[in-house]
């Protein structure tokens, strides 16, 4: 399984995915996020397509500032999945990120976040027009 099909699978956006209330094992911060969903709504299941929402409910829980909007490290991050620059290389090669930029991280995790935003909304997640400019 790939980088993105964790990533997909993490908002519920894979087929035969659970969402992520539903995750088994979750980190602290997912099960405390899951908690207060629960408190909060009669059921914890957010709308699978909803990724905005989803997302910025969990950055809204997580101990640290995260800005998965534009970084997708910071998404990585929220969904606790492997963020380090092998990973990312790894994650641009599997979605064919052209050779001139692959090697300059920066250009690469510009490209890796609009890519992957586009991956969601192919896989049926409501994103933006203006996130995926």
């Amino acid at each position: 399984m790939g980088l993105l099909d964790g990533i997909l699978e993490k908002l519920g956006l894979k087929k035969g995915a659970k969402p992520l209330s539903e995750v088994s094992a979750p980190t602290d911060v997912q099960a405390k996020y899951m908690q207060d969903a629960q408190r909060s709504t009669a059921a914890v299941k957010i709308d699978v397509a909803d990724v905005v929402t989803r997302l910025d409910g969990m950055a809204k829980k997580y101990p640290m500032k995260l800005n998965w909007k534009e970084s997708i490290v910071d998404l990585l991050v929220l969904l606790d999945l492997p963020h380090k620059g092998e990973d990312l290389k790894e994650l641009a090669v599997e979605l064919k990120c052209p050779d001139n930029i692959i090697t300059d991280s920066f250009k690469r995790n510009m490209w890796l976040h609009k890519a992957v935003l586009q991956k969601i909304a192919d896989a049926g997640g409501k994103i933006p027009p203006e996130l995926l400019k």
